[in-house]
């Protein structure tokens, strides 16, 4: 489980003065980030805030309208393709697979990037197919069309092949989605279990509990903008609750971790809802 404490070393994933749109529609503006180095790094806000939008833009996937991200101290718009997948992997929000594709089939794109015109298909490649399986609880699936499965089991499937690809960074969008609370669990641990072996996590998650829990360092934003970012014992506090979230609450530490727990105020206590304004739900 981790801990509250920023992890040490280089930010080799950052970004400075960005601004986020789509279309002429800005999203996010003036946004400086630096992930510190083998972080769990979490992002958390309202709905519509840019979390999503500002992890496209650090995995390469949404072009800045302005600013730059640079990965190892380069801009990450100048990587080639191959050697980009083969150090930062993305599980997107929402991701389509190819029709009647089989679940072992799909965990195995995962090694493309690996592959190449000297170094086809190895036992390596088999291992480590089967090894994410395992580790995301879809093994037993591996026969299995992917269009046949719960959207839980799609989903694990989908973190299957991000592990497959063995990245040292991981950026995750919401990962639990579609996942019961036991799932969850499942996911977020697997997650605590890369980042303790080293890797780099950045993940959007909408529970804050959650993240609290197992984040080491958190990036709350609001509106498009970092409102706060550090340990979540410093990032977690009842005033910072309700200006990032609307939310009345107290904050206690979890009896099972020490890591802040946030408790909402009874609805005698909360604020009405037109005070609350566009607030939304976590």
């Amino acid at each position: 489980m981790a801990g509250t404490s920023t992890a040490a070393g280089a930010a080799r994933l950052a970004a400075s003065g960005l601004t986020l749109a789509y279309d002429r529609r800005v999203i996010a503006r003036d946004l400086d980030v630096a992930v510190p180095d083998a972080s769990f790094t979490v992002v958390v806000g309202p709905n519509a805030c840019g979390k999503s939008t500002l992890l496209r833009a650090l995995a390469r996937v949404l072009r800045p309208a302005a600013g730059t991200v640079t990965l190892d101290g380069e801009k990450i718009a100048s990587w080639p393709a191959r050697k980009l997948a083969r150090t930062l992997g993305l599980l997107p929000q929402s991701s389509i697979a190819p029709e009647g594709i089989t679940v072992s089939d799909l965990v195995a794109r995962g090694r493309y990037p690996h592959q190449g015109l000297l170094r086809q298909w190895t036992r390596e490649d088999e291992r480590v197919v089967a090894e994410s399986m395992e580790a995301t609880g879809v093994a037993a699936l591996a026969s299995r069309g992917v269009d046949e499965l719960s959207g839980g089991q799609r989903q694990r499937v989908w973190i299957a092949m991000a592990l497959a690809q063995q990245t040292p960074l991981l950026l995750l969008d919401e990962p639990t989605t579609f996942l019961d609370i036991a799932h969850q669990i499942e996911v977020l641990d697997l997650c605590a279990r890369l980042h303790a072996e080293g890797r780099t996590i950045v993940a959007v998650l909408h529970d804050l509990n959650q993240a609290a829990r197992y984040a080491t360092h958190l990036i709350a934003m609001r509106e498009g903008r970092i409102v706060a970012e550090g340990p979540p014992a410093e990032v977690v506090t009842a005033d910072r609750v309700e200006e990032v979230f609307g939310l009345r609450c107290r904050v206690i530490d979890d009896p099972e971790t020490g890591t802040p727990l946030v408790v909402p105020a009874a609805s005698g206590a909360r604020r009405s809802s037109a005070d609350v304004g566009k607030v939304t739900q976590i």
